[in-house]
């Protein structure tokens, strides 16, 4: 069993389910005083946890403990699926819904909703299916191809850039998953995903996300990752994108990553400051220009590609 979380973990508390706790000695009006006082919460019908574990959990933690629910009630032998199972691979989620779990049967009868959980029917391989966190999760790859079927292709991308980043899949093991699921509902979405899929963009969503603006928006493709060495020829910085041809490079400048860059006793100005000279080495150095965007742009991918076609393809003005 692979258990990526510490045993303490929140994510990881124990789900108590009605028929226990009244075997324990409780009754319902018990119970119903120990979730009015905060003492358990009530994940879903019948289905409990310490509020303590709850409330220590983001949404997505939330999410987990209540998929964790739907598991130990279901009647039949299911496997944590789809966007579901995107957070026991830890994979960063953005603008999602979680209100439904994802489960898919193991015993190939017709899968059913019921109010808050959905079960798949869909055959999974041996390789499909792991244990993972104390339950049965689908494979990363499995798990990636089946939200490519449920997810718009800018959320599937950014799923795949970050399990293909943190190379918990491969573009073979991508493709031949594919080829196995061929005629799935939504697989017809699978392809272009594949085709634009770069694990370089996975280290941050805003990365992925403006892959795919710059791909909706008809611009050239940019190289991710650009190495930029210096006059020794040393590697002294890489930029998120860049159009070498051109002169052009991009940074997206999201929270995270300045979370990220910020060092012990040092103020968010700081790092701002440090990565001003980066930007004017990589200038100096290259000669070329600097484009940064932030999250607030690509939720404007019409004018934030006008921004970058401008700086790609400069006007220059006729001298009378």
């Amino acid at each position: 069993m692979m258990l990526r979380r510490e045993p303490e973990d929140p994510r990881l508390a124990q789900i108590s389910l009605r028929k226990e706790l009244l075997a324990e000695g409780l009754d319902d009006r018990a119970i119903a005083q120990l979730v009015a006082d905060g003492t358990l919460h009530r994940l879903r019908y019948g289905s409990y946890v310490n509020a303590t574990s709850w409330n220590s959990c983001d949404l997505v933690g939330q999410h987990g403990l209540v998929s964790r629910a739907a598991i130990k009630r279901a009647l039949s032998d299911v496997v944590l699926s789809h966007t579901s199972a995107l957070g026991e691979w830890d994979v960063p989620l953005w603008d999602m819904d979680l209100d439904v779990v994802h489960l898919t049967r193991l015993d190939q009868r017709a899968g059913r909703r019921q109010a808050g959980v959905i079960q798949h029917l869909g055959e999974l391989r041996e390789q499909d299916v792991v244990d993972l966190n104390g339950i049965k999760v689908t494979s990363a790859t499995r798990t990636a191809l089946d939200c490519m079927t449920v997810m718009d292709t800018e959320h599937g991308l950014t799923v795949v850039n970050d399990l293909l980043h943190r190379k918990l899949t491969s573009p073979e093991a991508l493709r031949d998953g594919a080829e196995f699921m061929t005629k799935w509902p939504g697989s017809q979405r699978m392809g272009l995903v594949l085709q634009l899929a770069d694990g370089r963009c996975g280290g941050s969503i805003g990365e992925g996300r403006t892959l795919y603006l710059i791909f909706r928006q008809g611009l050239p493709k940019p190289e991710p990752q650009h190495p930029i060495p210096d006059e020794t020829g040393r590697i002294v910085a890489y930029v998120d994108f860049a159009w070498p041809d051109l002169g052009v490079f991009l940074e997206f400048d999201g929270k995270v990553k300045y979370q990220e860059l910020l060092k012990e006793g040092e103020s968010p100005t700081d790092v701002v400051l440090r990565e001003k000279k980066r930007e004017e080495l990589i200038c100096r150095l290259t000669g070329w220009r600097c484009i940064r965007i932030t999250w607030a742009d690509l939720y404007y991918p019409e004018r934030t590609a006008a921004l970058i076609r401008r700086e790609l393809f400069p006007v220059t003005k006729a001298v009378s």
